[in-house]
């Protein structure tokens, strides 16, 4: 790798990281839903113009929307639609940095949802890496400066419940998605996610208007966070391939704690880093050195 290939990654970690930060600001004061639907909406037109720029030619029919629409929509709800409206409820009540940690854990749950599907084994170490993710659950959570109260507990599941959609969207999408150029399947996936939303997004909008910091929160996250993060994302997998692009899941929340902490003054335990630190040794078991593979998955990588 060249240096610009690192510094996009870190940078990628970064953007990717500042999501949760940007959810936390605005969550409370567009709502889950309006929240989501904004984001997906905006940012899956703005992909849309820049797969139109790339490819030179009809998105429409590299597509074939009347034999796939009912795929497309699938990828929609569990890449983006359901775990982006989980992570925004999970942080009306936990902190930014805790949300990042726990969304972390999508790799052990696609390494599940593979296995369960058949697509991959589950061998020792992925397997001893599922057990150890899971006590690192159990200590981040127990360490976090956090009253675990029900709401509390609701909002962890639905944490970890936005990170098993991330693992089945994955491995659905690697089922029955090839050959789509990466700026198109971002483009449908995001398009599909705001169709799931458009009625329940409108039905929960806000009666006031939402205040500045949230306003801005939002725009950063449909233009750094989601278009701009893709569009860095797109570049290291054609320059350095994808399981050199899937290490940004050990920056994500690093990088998501470190600007919740810096910018919402929020505390960071003992316990925490002791998870964290668990969470991701996890996550390097299951991920291991595999074969580089050759195409690109209709895939998130993260919030």
């Amino acid at each position: 790798m060249k240096p610009i290939h690192y510094l996009s990654l870190l940078l990628l970690g970064a953007v990717w990281g500042a999501s949760f930060l940007f959810i936390g600001v605005a969550a409370p004061a567009f709502g889950p839903l309006t929240l989501m639907l904004v984001r997906v909406l905006v940012a899956g037109l703005l992909m849309l113009g820049v797969a139109v720029v790339t490819q030179g030619r009809p998105v429409g029919g590299t597509l074939q929307l009347r034999a796939n629409w009912r795929i497309y929509l699938a990828i929609g709800l569990l890449n983006s639609a359901l775990p982006f409206t989980l992570i925004a409820f999970s942080e009306l009540r936990l902190p930014a940095s805790l949300a990042a940690i726990l969304n972390s854990t999508t790799p052990l749950f696609t390494a599940l949802m593979a296995a369960a599907w058949g697509s991959e084994p589950l061998t020792g170490r992925k397997g001893l890496g599922v057990i150890l993710g899971m006590a690192g659950v159990a200590v981040l959570v127990g360490g976090a400066p956090l009253t675990l109260d029900r709401a509390a507990l609701l909002a962890v599941g639905a944490s970890l419940l936005a990170a098993l959609a991330y693992g089945t969207g994955t491995v659905y999408a690697a089922r029955h998605i090839t050959g789509l150029p990466a700026a198109t399947a971002s483009t449908v996936q995001l398009l599909a996610a705001a169709v799931w939303l458009v009625g329940p997004g409108v039905v929960a909008a806000p009666r006031t208007p939402p205040p500045g910091a949230a306003v801005a929160a939002l725009a950063a996250l449909i233009l750094l966070s989601t278009t701009f993060a893709y569009l860095l994302y797109f570049f290291l997998l054609k320059n350095v391939g994808p399981t050199r692009t899937a290490s940004v899941t050990f920056l994500v929340p690093v990088f998501g704690s470190v600007w919740a902490i810096l910018f919402l003054n929020e505390r960071f335990s003992l316990g925490m880093l002791a998870g964290l630190a668990i969470i991701l040794v996890s996550v390097a078991l299951v991920v291991g050195r595999g074969r580089e593979r050759e195409t690109t998955d209709f895939t998130d990588v993260t919030d």
